[in-house]
């Protein structure tokens, strides 16, 4: 497996990259200073993508709808300056399983991209924090107790899963062998559940939640 460090600094790029490499030596770490060249990297093997926002080729989150599109299943975390509210949903809303703002210091960029690759979707700590929904609609508080996945049923959870990871609708229904109105169905159910009313805020509800997808390139790709 591999994670894909995406930056036009080609300097910043290749520390990081070693000092990535360094703490997860069971991963190879390669790098890209434009989202062409990223694309062109891209393969099966590639478990993560820590994409900067500001390449020269793309503008913004643009490059996290256009790297999702060739690689539906690798998760992609932002890295960027700008770590406005409105910033970090658009990326989430475009397919990222995850933002770090440049403030960040190492160590929690670390923890952000064990998270990821866990299956967890790693946001920044205000933006959880922010009330994004109101409490379930059918006032079950017994069920509201459970873990998410116990308060969904299986095939909501699936639907979930895809929509973290930022496919379409038309994307849900080819993989899981339904039809539009079937997904649509399964997604108010769980809007109802979240409490929330987008796609975005369901994200964010459920990383507030501790829901994650599940791993699919291995069984411990930290190796933690």
């Amino acid at each position: 497996m591999k994670i894909l460090l995406v930056d036009d600094h080609l300097l910043l790029a290749e520390a990081l990259a070693s000092a990535v490499a360094e703490r997860m030596p069971q991963l190879r770490v390669q790098c890209a200073t434009s989202l062409a060249d990223a694309q062109a990297q891209l393969d099966a093997q590639t478990a993560l993508v820590l994409l900067d926002l500001g390449l020269p080729d793309a503008s913004g989150v643009e490059a996290v709808s256009r790297l999702r599109e060739q690689a539906p299943q690798v998760r992609i975390v932002v890295m960027s300056a700008n770590d406005r509210a409105d910033t970090v949903r658009a990326a989430i809303e475009q397919g990222a399983s995850g933002f770090v703002p440049k403030t960040a210091d190492f160590r929690q960029l670390m923890q952000a991209l064990r998270f990821t690759l866990e299956g967890g979707v790693a946001l920044p700590a205000a933006l959880l924090a922010q009330d994004v929904g109101a409490a379930a609609a059918d006032g079950d508080d017994a069920l509201a107790t459970l873990p998410l996945d116990e308060q969904l049923t299986p095939r909501q959870c699936d639907v979930l899963r895809l929509l973290m990871l930022g496919q379409s609708n038309k994307l849900i229904c080819r993989a899981l062998g339904l039809s539009e109105s079937s997904v649509k169905t399964h997604l108010e159910a769980v809007y109802r559940r979240l409490g929330v009313n987008s796609r975005t805020q369901a994200v964010v509800a459920a990383a507030r939640q501790g829901f994650r997808l599940p791993l699919q390139l291995g069984d411990d790709p930290t190796g933690s």
